[in-house]
């Protein structure tokens, strides 16, 4: 993925050394005047406070960075105080020893007044280290934020992948026995039925593996589906479908309808007087409307499979991973129906 350009290297390096020439330039621009050197030797003085600060400015910088990318990293966070604080003594001498040196030698003073020379090396020394601090704090937090988002980025893909990986099985599972059971049948449907299952496997493995998919696309997989169902079970289950996509670019997590319309084939179907199967699919003003509702036999007790009831929680979870709350699922039964509805933010 490519960066923002504000977290370039280039835009970072831009933006750090602008701060700095601010910082720096503020003394200069807020002078309320500007006097002219009245002789030579005030001019070769000022000269020297001029390069004298360059100089400081850089060393400042110098420890700026290497307090924030090498003494924190290396000394504190390693809890090794003691050999930060001795550092820190010595830059502050350091610093001290930079201007004593500059006033006594470069200035000629015969006698250089310590204390305003300590107070003014303790305020920058403190306002660097201070700066330097929070600067590598803030880095760090920033850094950890985006691992972690990247980590929670990377588990979420790896679930979804799994989840649907889950569905995959099961499905083909149920379409292989719709196979067989064609097959023994020596039913003339069986070429037509492996035609669309053929259809089905390119899509599950070709074109599932795509974050989104139009959603046009998605219904006729249902629809090629359903029509496998239909074949198999002829005139015993009375399916009725009704799917109505406009042609538009409304797109949708590949596979995700497919566990409801599973299920009400697995549960509706078998020993169910006057067997009923009703899917409806419709969208209006960016929102999809799914409903599907089966008859079941409430005496039935079902010994369930191993992979019962995975298609459902799968769809559950990955709606949750996917929508968060743009979205309204209802399950619930009564008097001998089983009824799915999902209403899907699309926008």
């Amino acid at each position: 993925m490519a960066k923002e350009w504000y977290n370039r290297k280039w835009a970072i390096v831009a933006t750090h050394a602008l701060v700095w020439t601010l910082l720096y330039s503020l003394p200069f621009l807020l002078r309320p005047t500007y006097e002219k050197p009245a002789s030579p030797a005030e001019m070769a003085e000022k000269t020297s406070w001029f390069y004298f600060l360059l100089v400081f400015y850089i060393a400042q910088i110098i420890f700026f960075y290497t307090n924030a990318f090498y003494l924190i990293p290396k000394l504190v966070q390693q809890k090794r105080t003691m050999e930060y604080t001795s550092v820190q003594l010595l830059v502050f001498m350091a610093f001290c020893a930079m201007r004593y040196v500059f006033e006594r030698f470069y200035l000629g003073k015969a006698i250089v007044d310590l204390k305003p020379l300590i107070l003014f090396t303790v305020f920058t020394f403190l306002f660097i280290l201070s700066a330097s601090t929070a600067f590598q704090m803030v880095r760090e937090r920033i850094l950890m934020e985006r691992k972690v988002s990247a980590r929670e980025n990377e588990n979420l893909k790896t679930e979804l992948s799994l989840l649907r990986s889950q569905v995959s099985p099961h499905f083909m599972f149920n379409v292989l026995n719709n196979m067989v059971s064609l097959a023994r049948k020596k039913s003339d449907l069986l070429e037509p039925s492996l035609i669309k299952l053929s259809s089905l496997m390119r899509y599950m493995l070709y074109e599932a593996d795509e974050e989104k998919m139009p959603l046009q696309r998605e219904v006729e997989y249902l629809q090629s589906y359903i029509d496998l169902q239909r074949q198999r079970f002829g005139k015993n289950v009375e399916i009725n479908v009704e799917m109505n996509v406009p042609n538009n670019h409304y797109e949708i997590e590949p596979m995700l309808l497919i566990p409801f319309v599973e299920n009400a084939f697995k549960h509706g179907t078998g020993f169910i007087m006057h067997a009923q199967i009703d899917i409806n699919l419709f969208t209006t003003a960016d929102k999809l409307f799914f409903a599907v509702r089966n008859k079941y036999n409430t005496t039935s007790e079902e010994v369930k499979d191993k992979t019962s009831g995975i298609g459902l929680v799968n769809v559950k979870r990955r709606l949750n991973l996917l929508y968060g709350n743009n979205y309204v699922l209802q399950i619930n039964s009564k008097d001998d129906w089983f009824y799915v509805t999902l209403q899907l933010d699309l926008h």
